[in-house]
């Protein structure tokens, strides 16, 4: 059958309704003696169309096409929401700060200041900004892009340029990445001479917003706090009654991030352990024996500290360190005194300035075995 299409003048007309009916009763003559892959391989969307008739629902293939390809032509016809038009943005037409992927983790190569390079299972989460008249993001690039990369031993440079193809393939101007993972480091013990691995959670950001770019270190130092108040109780009890009493301590821990200052060298992981060793010496022990116990008990008495005291100790260390621009220190003591904890934040610069905290910040610092 023809369907003629008639002109008048220049304006080409459409096939009447009659014509259109025709056609369709001729598709599905045609479809009720064609396979379905026939019928695919011809448009795809004609399995819609062959479905107007109420009781002519299509026989949908029920096996898993192994031997079928995605060519071009076929992918050209799936649908894409998220690269949609403006008309489909559902509620306020607004900017987003952040819109991407959190968690999608694979083996990285680090490189390390005394072990040369080690391979970390690593999260990552890469984020970017989105205009108001954007509808969405293809998700997958972001991995995709990421994964270029993959392979490299990571540095900070190597991030930059995993960033720029963030920017590059997803059309945004600001743009994220963090990677998170567990470093290990040996540390000695204190008297015995044994060693064992201590691990440290670390995240590795960049963040570009508005063409600046900042690389940011976080780490979490995980120590010892004994309160002074309590040691000095205990030491009265003791001189003015000869009692036997134990000042309290707890775990504790401190999510100290550092902007790293341009220009001034690598600040290697292990150089931001260091800061906070010295600041607060009385790090969580792995190999202990009974010389080592009672070693860590005097470190204890000689290093009391309160959580006020700890986020200044900890700001002191990172103020002598050139390489460290803005930073800030989230303390937490975990206390075995109360049943709560005792918390602090201090910031230096107007990269962590701010006025309200993440509800669940001080909640994210607890470390257990």
């Amino acid at each position: 059958m023809n369907v003629q299409t008639r002109i008048d003048g220049d304006r080409p007309d459409r096939p009447d309704r009659d014509e259109a009916e025709q056609a369709l009763q001729v598709l599905r003559q045609w479809a009720g003696r064609a396979a379905p892959e026939e019928i695919s391989d011809l448009d795809p969307a004609l399995t819609r169309l062959l479905a107007a008739e109420p009781d002519a629902y299509p026989a949908l293939a029920r096996a898993y096409p192994e031997d079928f390809e995605a060519g071009p032509n076929y992918r050209a016809t799936l649908p894409d929401l998220q690269n949609g038009p403006e008309s489909l943005i559902r509620g306020a037409k607004r900017p987003i700060q952040h819109v991407g992927i959190s968690n999608f983790r694979l083996p990285i190569r680090y490189h390390t200041r005394d072990n040369g390079d080690l391979t970390l299972e690593t999260s990552v989460t890469g984020t970017v900004s989105l205009e108001a008249e954007k509808k969405g993001i293809n998700m997958s690039r972001l991995m995709r892009s990421f994964y270029r990369h993959a392979e490299k031993t990571f540095s900070f440079d190597v991030i930059q340029r995993a960033l720029e193809d963030y920017k590059a393939d997803l059309g945004s101007f600001d743009a994220r990445i963090m990677m998170r993972f567990r470093f290990p480091m040996k540390k000695g013990s204190l008297r015995s001479g044994l060693e064992g691995y201590q691990y440290y959670d670390i995240a590795l950001e960049l963040v570009e917003t508005d063409g600046v770019q900042r690389r940011i270190i976080h780490l979490d130092y995980v120590y010892s706090s004994t309160c002074p108040c309590s040691l000095e109780l205990s030491e009265h009890a003791r001189a003015q009654r000869g009692q036997l009493a134990t000042p309290h301590s707890q775990r504790s821990v401190a999510r100290v991030s550092a902007v790293i200052a341009p220009g001034q060298g690598c600040l290697w992981f292990e150089d931001m352990i260091d800061l906070c060793r010295r600041a607060v010496p009385t790090e969580t022990q792995v190999m202990v024996k009974r010389e080592d116990e009672q070693a860590f008990a005097e470190l204890n008495a000689a290093h009391p500290v309160f959580v006020e005291d700890a986020a200044r100790l900890f700001c002191e260390s990172l103020q002598t360190e050139p390489r460290v621009g803005d930073f800030r220190v989230v303390a937490s003591h975990q206390e075995s005194l109360h049943s709560h904890d005792a918390v602090s934040v201090l910031t230096e610069g107007e990269t962590f300035e701010a006025s309200s905290l993440d509800p669940r910040l001080f909640e994210s610092l607890y470390h257990t075995g």
